[in-house]
C-alpha cells in the first residue's frame, strides 16, 4: 500500500510539473491564466493519484505493465517542454533555446512537404500570417510529431525485444483494461482485435484529419489563435500524441489477443493430452 501511494504522489507531481511546464517558462496568456494551470493540474494530479492507488484503476489502462504508459508520459512532457523552451522569449533565451530553435526549423523544413502531417498543419493558418508566426508553427509541429513517432518506435522495441507485456509480469486483464468487459459481447480475441484495428486506423488517419477538420470549423468558430503560445504548444501536443497513443493501444490489444489466443491453444493441448499438466 505504502509503496503504491509513494508511486501515486510522484506520478501525480510529474503531471502537474508538465501541465505547468508552459506557465513556468513562459508569460503568462492572460487574465486568469495562472488560475485556470493550476485547476487544470490539481485535477489532474489528484485524477493520477486516485488512479494510481486504488486496487483497480477506472479509465487508465495497462496501469501495471509498464512501460507503456510510461513512454507515452515521458514523450508528451518532452514535447511541453521543448515547445515551450522553442517559444520562449528570446531575451531570456539560453543556449539550449537555440539548440531546439535550430533542430526545430530543420525538422519543419524536412517535414513541410506536400500531403505531410506538417504541411496539413500550416494549410490551417490564415491568409497573411506573420512569417515568424509560420516558422513557430512548422517548428512545433515538427517537433512534436518526430518525438510522438520517436515514442512508437520505443514502443515497437520493447514488443520486438523485450516481449513486453509478459516480461513485466503477470497480465492482468481486469487490471489493465478497466474499460474493456470480458465477458459483454461476443468473443473476447475477436473483441480485442477489433478495437485494436479500430485504434490503428483511427490513430493513422487522426494527423490528417484533424488539420481538416479544424480549417472546416473556421468559419463557424473562427480560426484557432496559434499566436498564443499557450494554445500553440498543447494544439501541437495533442494533435501529435493523440494519433501515437491510439496507434500504441491498438497495437497493444493485438497483442493481448495474441496472449489470450496462445494460452487458448495451450489449454486446449493440455486437455487432448498433447502437452503435460
Amino acid at each position: 500500500m505504502v509503496t503504491r501511494l509513494t508511486g501515486g504522489l510522484l506520478r501525480a507531481a510529474l503531471v502537474v510539473l508538465m501541465i505547468a511546464t508552459p506557465s513556468m517558462l513562459l508569460q503568462t496568456g492572460g487574465s486568469g491564466t495562472p488560475e485556470i494551470v493550476a485547476l487544470v493540474a490539481l485535477g489532474a494530479g489528484l485524477f493520477t493519484v486516485v488512479e494510481y492507488t486504488s486496487l483497480s484503476p477506472s479509465l487508465v489502462e495497462f496501469r501495471d505493465a509498464p512501460p507503456f504508459n510510461r513512454i507515452r508520459f515521458l514523450a508528451a512532457a518532452l514535447s511541453v517542454f521543448l515547445l515551450s523552451v522553442l517559444l520562449r522569449d528570446g531575451a531570456e533565451a539560453a543556449p539550449i533555446a537555440a539548440l531546439v530553435t535550430t533542430l526545430g526549423a530543420g525538422l519543419g523544413q524536412l517535414l513541410d512537404i506536400p500531403y505531410s502531417p506538417v504541411r496539413l498543419v500550416m494549410l490551417t493558418l490564415p491568409d497573411g500570417a506573420p512569417a515568424a508566426l509560420t516558422e513557430q508553427v512548422r517548428a512545433s509541429a515538427a517537433l512534436s510529431y518526430l518525438l510522438s513517432l520517436g515514442s512508437l518506435v520505443t514502443f515497437a522495441g520493447l514488443l520486438r525485444y523485450r516481449g513486453w507485456p509478459m516480461r513485466s509480469g503477470h497480465f492482468n486483464v481486469w487490471i489493465n483494461l478497466p474499460t474493456f468487459d470480458p465477458t459483454a459481447g461476443p468473443d473476447v480475441i475477436w473483441r480485442l482485435r477489433r478495437d485494436g484495428q479500430f485504434n490503428l486506423v483511427l490513430g493513422f488517419l487522426l494527423p490528417f484529419v484533424i488539420p481538416a477538420l479544424l480549417s472546416l470549423g473556421a468559419p463557424l468558430l473562427g480560426p484557432l489563435d496559434l499566436s498564443n503560445p499557450h494554445t500553440l504548444i498543447w494544439t501541437m501536443t495533442c494533435w501529435a500524441f493523440l494519433p501515437a497513443s491510439l496507434l500504441m493501444r491498438g497495437v497493444a490489444l493485438q497483442r493481448v489477443a495474441e496472449m489470450i489466443g496462445a494460452q487458448r491453444e495451450r489449454a486446449s493441448a493440455r486437455e487432448a493430452g498433447l502437452i503435460p499438466a
